[in-house]
């Protein structure tokens, strides 16, 4: 299963869209990449909206047809995350989890808030900068629960597959034996990210621990089978836009009709970065 994309319009500007491919054909990323990538051994897919280091909001758009990923606008100008001393932009490669939602029709048992009405976000932790509508394949380690606004807003954090630090992290007190210091760096940005905007500091669930694999793994699930009643129509849709050219339901659009979607689109090839001049290094202060 080969993911690429297909770019209508210039960065930084209200018409831009990445729209996601799978072998040469136009797909969801909110409904037709399947969650897992190998559900065998707890494999996931992961869709990069924001790259890391970088500030454009960028997301998934539910009310697009095929839900392309776009820059999130407020009063008709284009969002950007401020860079909150010492952050800059965002620092993980921010995105989602495919097939999920977060049902905003349905108040959490352990938080007391209702959904926040997305697929359920993931900080995807590895040393290697994503590009906008990369697929990843990623491990789960762990989760905070942000609320925004009275809502919950999950964060999951995940490893990618390929990461040369992937084989020796399984739960979320790994990210602090071999990346000390990201979990606090982590809840320290949800908190104040928003400050410089004129808004207040947000709040976590749990006092702001991020919980273990176990309890992602069925915050997940959860989100699933949202997803599920969502695309099924057992939810209340609302604006969401649930095209597709996979699924075979009664959204589903042909190949022909989801390439006029994307009319304009030109596909790219993922961009080459040098690696090595982004790669963390953590630094334990035993070793200092």
């Amino acid at each position: 299963m080969s993911f690429t994309t297909r770019v209508v319009g210039q960065p930084n500007t209200l018409d831009y869209r990445v729209f996601v491919e799978k072998d040469g054909k136009i797909v969801s990323p909110f409904h037709d990449i399947p969650l897992f990538a190998d559900e065998a051994n707890g494999i996931y897919n992961m869709v990069v909206e924001i790259p890391r280091w970088t500030n454009a909001k960028m997301e998934i758009s539910k009310e697009d047809p095929l839900n392309p990923i776009k820059q999130d606008t407020k009063k008709g100008k284009l969002r950007y995350v401020r860079n909150a001393f010492p952050h800059h932009g965002y620092i993980w490669n921010y995105g989602a989890l495919p097939q999920t939602w977060e049902d905003p029709d349905q108040t959490n048992s352990d938080t007391k808030c209702v959904g926040d009405n997305d697929p359920i976000d993931v900080c995807e932790i590895g040393e290697a900068i994503g590009h906008v509508g990369q697929v990843k394949q990623v491990k789960i380690l762990g989760v905070m629960a942000l609320i925004d606004e009275g809502e919950t807003d999950w964060k999951v954090l995940a490893i990618d597959v390929n990461d040369p630090l992937a084989a020796k992290m399984n739960d979320v007190e790994d990210i602090e034996r071999y990346m000390p210091g990201l979990l606090h760096a982590t809840n320290e940005w949800f908190r104040i990210y928003k400050i410089p905007d004129g808004k207040p500091e947000n709040q976590f669930a749990f006092g702001g621990e991020a919980k273990k694999k176990e309890y992602t793994l069925d915050v997940i699930k959860e989100t699933a089978e949202a997803w599920s009643d969502l695309i099924s129509g057992k939810s209340n849709a609302g604006g969401i836009a649930l095209a597709n050219s996979q699924l075979g339901n009664a959204n589903t659009v042909s190949a022909a009709d989801a390439d006029n979607i994307a009319v304009g689109g030109i596909r790219q090839a993922a961009p080459v970065i040098d690696q090595s001049l982004h790669k963390w290094f953590f630094i334990s202060g035993s070793k200092i």
